[in-house]
């Protein structure tokens, strides 16, 4: 006889609600996570130590639905004792004794607030659902990035560990429906006969050439807060890019009156001194496309954040440099981070090019970097 799998429907509603509970809670995070995530991705917590170490949020504990009685015969709410009319609120008690401001000591209790933990992965997975490459074209030299598992079949032999399970209840239910014998215990059982495995095939998953050309202003003029919203910017860019793409070169540029390349962990950790000639930068990007990237075979993203602090006789040079770049670009990401109001920045002077590949930002503030990401990256 062969062996079976017996499943007690009983156990089933346990583990159903143990699993709606997790459900439950891990949306009820996401949702905070949701309403905080311009305040939780310029964490220094995260940001310093690379994405290793996790943050934590407050958030309301979730409780199981249940009747509350009146044990204090106190007078119900929700009752009107004078002629009501259409849109008037019934019995919504004062918020009394909960501690609100001005209002002294609380004698009702409150809610209970916990801090649930976030990790890296949490906030990636989250902020990362929006973004992409945009304008992305398939160029004459695709690569081949990686193998790409498909699930496309169901079979009868397999590993445990791919046992299609709502397809094999599906047999054990058919099997049993069709048998002759009844059986009247409530229980369902599931014999090998019944096991369906996914089984997939490996595809090669084609993704065309990219590069991206992370450009950051390093000068004397860009201050703590500055270089910190700027290497926050290109953290989570970075991550995003290697998370969503195989096949995406990322070049690190930095510049003051001059440009160079530098290594991702100097681009993320040096500053410089000096003067800000942006156009130094720009001309450097050209000249690196012109040599390496060509634009028929490669999609092109430079990405440029400044305090837009630059030399004033630098801005025709730098807005004649830039439209090269929109040009031969899928698109261009111009940020200034501005703590002080200038009365000049280059920022003015780009505003003349009208070509909607060339995307502006301007952070004032910490929370301002996750509008930034959508806007270069949407």
């Amino acid at each position: 006889m062969a062996d079976e799998i017996i499943v007690n429907r009983d156990d089933w509603s346990l583990h159903r609600k143990g699993y709606l509970d997790q459900t439950r809670h891990k949306e009820k995070v996401e949702e905070v996570i949701k309403q905080q995530l311009g305040d939780l991705i310029v964490d220094e917590s995260i940001i310093l130590s690379g994405g290793k170490k996790s943050t934590k949020i407050p958030m309301r504990s979730l409780e199981e639905f249940h009747f509350r009685y009146d044990l204090k015969k106190k007078n119900h709410t929700g009752q009107g004792t004078k002629k009501m009319v259409p849109g008037e609120i019934l019995g919504r008690e004062q918020a009394k004794g909960k501690g609100a401001a001005g209002s002294g000591a609380g004698e009702e209790p409150g809610e209970d607030i916990y801090e649930a933990e976030v990790t890296y992965e949490d906030l990636a997975n989250i902020l990362f659902e929006e973004l992409k490459l945009p304008n992305l074209d398939d160029k004459k030299r695709p690569l081949i990035a990686h193998d790409r598992p498909e699930f496309n079949d169901v079979r009868k032999k397999g590993l445990m560990a791919n046992v299609d399970k709502k397809r094999t209840l599906l047999e054990s239910i058919k099997r049993q429906a069709f048998s002759q014998k009844k059986n009247k215990e409530a229980r369902l059982r599931i014999s090998p006969e019944d096991l369906r495995f996914k089984t997939w095939e490996t595809r090669p998953n084609f993704e065309t050439n990219a590069v991206i050309l992370a450009m950051m202003d390093t000068s004397g003029s860009m201050g703590q807060f500055e270089k910190y919203i700027a290497r926050t910017f290109f953290f989570w860019m970075v991550r995003f890019l290697r998370i969503k793409y195989e096949n995406v070169e990322i070049r690190f540029l930095a510049h003051h009156t001059e440009a160079k390349e530098v290594t991702e962990e100097e681009f993320f950790t040096r500053g410089e001194s000096g003067g800000t000639r942006c156009s130094s930068v720009y001309k450097y990007a050209l000249e690196l496309i012109e040599n390496e990237y060509p634009p028929a075979h490669f999609n092109i993203y430079p990405v440029h954040f400044t305090d837009g602090d630059n030399i004033g006789t630098d801005n025709s040079r730098a807005l004649s440099l830039m439209k090269q770049l929109v040009e031969v670009s899928q698109v261009v990401g111009y940020g200034e981070i501005l703590r002080t109001h200038y009365s000049s920045t280059l920022m003015a002077t780009l505003k003349r090019i009208t070509d909607p590949k060339l995307r502006l930002v301007t952070i004032r503030d910490r929370n301002e970097v996750y509008v930034a990401l959508k806007t270069v990256f949407s």
